[in-house]
């Protein structure tokens, strides 16, 4: 059996001022086509299908426009577990029509534990394959506030409640005994060892490491991860991998190979795990140096990609003199290029890095840098600072899952 292991589409993100709907549109007919050349039987998205909860209406349209033109394909099984980005009740709307098309979607964990496990069946009725899609583990699957925990306690409480979900889906999945066929698992979290190719925060309050490799339970043959937009494997485990997101999310990521894997099973044997390239739809580029070398760089860049979309730069020059009218002079300079400059700075060498901390824009730092930032001013001794960091990630995360569920 061929299955096929993807993650972190973030559908309808906003790049700065733009969104990314030619990319994403391309991506997935690329990934359709790959789907079609290797005769792939499953496909499984391991979270952040959408980047928000309340996705723009295109978004939503490829997606559904997507998921259609895989009917009466080879795939005949898709799974579709939320991440963090996405809105449980927006995904699972339609849920009872996909499943009446073979397309099983678990937006949030269910009711009933059990409806985690997915038994695919073939034409003949028989089980040949078994998906445990566990979605992203929002604070209510998994804690409950204790009046006077310190931060400590709660981030390992939070620890041990997604230790004991993913021990009891494994028990369940053992308890029924399958034989000779694939058993997959889902998550979305940062398990310990990934590496990241920028600060992505941490979904949960507290370090980054949700779970260790070992955790996973060993009754499983294939462990398809989201949420680190690098593509890699954890732990020594050739088995236990994210997939990445099929797109450079952020100007970080232009280094990183963007794939999928395809999995080649053998009954239950994983004979090969295989990744497939995605071609680079846009480029995204930094280009750094003093204001000569900027330009002929600029130049020489978008040269050697004219037939493509047009790239996305950052430019950062290199400086010790204010240059007026900088970001207006280059903007102009490209005008005739194939190129869109979507961010102009001036980085002054000798200055000192405080001062140069103070002149970084609001869009460089991240929400709880600013939380901590704020916090400093305010005379916070470094003592405090965990403990306050903590709460401050647990109301983001309730305010978030409120917001995506008011806006269904």
């Amino acid at each position: 059996m061929k299955i096929l292991h993807t993650s972190d589409w973030h559908l309808g993100q906003k790049f700065l001022t733009k969104d990314r709907q030619e990319e994403h549109q391309l991506a997935l007919d690329w990934l359709f086509h790959l789907i079609m050349e290797e005769n792939i039987e499953a496909l499984i998205v391991a979270g952040d299908i959408f980047d928000i909860g309340a996705p723009p209406n295109y978004a939503r349209k490829l997606y559904y426009q997507f998921l259609t033109r895989l009917l009466g394909s080879s795939c005949r099984h898709i799974i579709i577990v939320g991440g963090n980005h996405d809105s449980p009740s927006m995904l699972e709307a339609p849920k009872d029509l996909l499943e009446q098309l073979n397309m099983y979607v678990v937006g949030a964990v269910p009711e009933n534990f059990a409806g985690q496990v997915l038994e695919l069946k073939d034409g003949k009725g028989e089980i040949e394959a078994v998906i445990a899609a566990v979605p992203f583990l929002r604070d209510r699957d998994l804690r409950h506030s204790t009046t006077g925990e310190s931060g400590l306690q709660r981030i390992e409480v939070i620890k041990q409640g997604i230790l004991e979900h993913y021990q009891q889906v494994g028990k369940l999945v053992e308890s029924r005994s399958y034989q000779t066929v694939p058993k997959i698992i889902t998550g979305h979290l940062y398990a310990s060892g990934a590496d990241t190719s920028s600060k992505q925060d941490n979904i949960y309050i507290g370090d980054k490491e949700n779970i260790k490799a070992s955790d996973f339970p060993d009754c499983f043959d294939y462990v398809a991860l989201g949420h680190i937009h690098r593509p890699q494997s954890i732990g020594g485990f050739n088995h236990i991998r994210y997939s990445g997101s099929i797109i450079p999310l952020s100007f970080s990521e232009t280094k990183d190979d963007k794939l999928v894997y395809v999995l080649d099973f053998e009954k239950d044997q994983l004979k090969s795990v295989e990744p497939k390239f995605i071609p680079v739809f846009r480029r995204l580029k930094t280009i750094q140096g003093e204001y000569d070398e900027v330009k002929a760089n600029i130049r020489a860049f978008a040269e050697r990609h004219q037939n493509e979309l047009p790239p996305w730069v950052e430019v950062i020059v290199e400086s010790d003199q204010i240059i007026p009218n900088l970001n207006m002079e280059l903007n102009d300079w490209v005008e005739g290029l194939n190129i869109e400059l979507l961010k102009v700075r001036l980085f002054r060498k000798n200055v000192a890095k405080k001062t140069q901390e103070i002149s970084r824009e609001l869009e460089d730092f991240e929400v709880v840098d600013v939380f901590r930032k704020k916090c400093e001013h305010f005379g916070t001794v470094p003592d405090q600072m965990e403990d306050l960091e903590n709460s401050f990630r647990s109301l983001m995360n309730w305010m978030q899952e409120r917001a995506a569920d008011e806006n269904q």
